[in-house]
């Protein structure tokens, strides 16, 4: 009798485990940008606390070609529900549909908020860019910024794109935006040569954390005195608004692009279909001297 219970647990314990919930989180980081760890942070998390199990993948070349073939190779894996940003919907959306037509729940997040309901995906979790690149630049341009610079390290990325016409939105004027590539050291470069053929330049937006430091660093090798706004947090960036190089920061909370996918697909497949009535806005919110101190521990780890 002692045997068979524990045949039986035994049994029970190998169901268990073949009935755990699996997904699968694609981004488009190639590795170098320190806001995708909270985001694969925050999905851990969500699994941990849901007892599902989690892949996270990314192809560190960044092209879109490569990404489109890791969500093709996602779906024919079978997973419960799969995660994924969404920086160019007509590279990526032909890989999405075709998940969600094998029956696959997706969840788009971070980017891609505009395409998201026509390529099949139950939801968007992200801060609707536009509108955060339009607060930045009203605020620069209260701040007394007249002549603006946006640094897009992703030229493919519409999400960038739509934070540097928000900027210029918000600040009024045309839109001046350069490709600064996600190295660190040709950011640095590209932004110091952009700022000595235009010495009128009062204003600079990075739309990404380590865009944001090889930028102040531009700053500072060139002598100008320009106003910088970041997006996302990261320890150098916080580093920066307390010193005052940095005059704030926009934060869309991407623990929350992670954590919140993964919830909502547990209670979607575990709960006859249960699902919010609408996209989940993460941000945006300011990061400033007046409140960076209480984040900071935060930054990089689940902010």
């Amino acid at each position: 009798m002692k045997k068979l219970l524990m045949a039986g647990a035994a049994l029970a314990v190998m169901a268990s485990a073949a009935a755990a919930e699996r997904y699968v989180v694609i981004t488009h980081t190639q590795g170098t940008d320190p806001f995708w760890p909270v985001v694969e942070k925050g999905a851990r998390d969500a699994a941990a606390a849901v007892g599902a199990t989690i892949e996270y993948n990314f192809d560190v070349s960044g092209d879109m070609a490569a990404m489109a073939a890791l969500i093709e190779a996602a779906a024919a894996s079978e997973p419960d529900g799969i995660v994924v940003s969404l920086p160019d919907a007509a590279a990526l959306g032909p890989a999405i549909k075709s998940a969600v037509a094998d029956g696959i729940p997706v969840i788009t997040m971070n980017s891609g908020l505009e395409s998201s309901a026509e390529l099949g995906a139950l939801m968007h979790v992200g801060q609707p860019e536009r509108l955060a690149g339009e607060k930045a630049g009203e605020r620069a341009k209260a701040e007394g910024v007249t002549n603006g610079l946006c640094l897009n390290q992703e030229a493919f990325n519409t999400a960038l794109v739509d934070r540097c016409s928000g900027y210029f939105d918000g600040l009024g004027g045309d839109l001046n935006m350069i490709d600064v590539s996600n190295d660190p050291a040709q950011i640095e470069t590209r932004t110091a040569a952009a700022l000595e053929a235009d010495e009128s330049i009062d204003g600079v937006l990075a739309v990404g954390p380590h865009v944001c430091e090889a930028a102040n660093k531009a700053i500072t090798a060139v002598g100008a005195e320009v106003h910088l706004a970041c997006f996302d947090l990261s320890p150098g960036v916080m580093d920066m608004i307390e010193a005052g190089d940095a005059a704030f920061t926009i934060d869309q909370q991407q623990r929350l692009q992670g954590y919140m996918p993964i919830i909502v697909l547990h209670l979607y497949n575990n709960h006859a279909g249960l699902l919010p009535g609408a996209n989940i806005p993460s941000g945006p919110g300011f990061v400033d001297a007046s409140n960076a101190a209480s984040v900071k521990e935060l930054a990089g780890v689940d902010r």
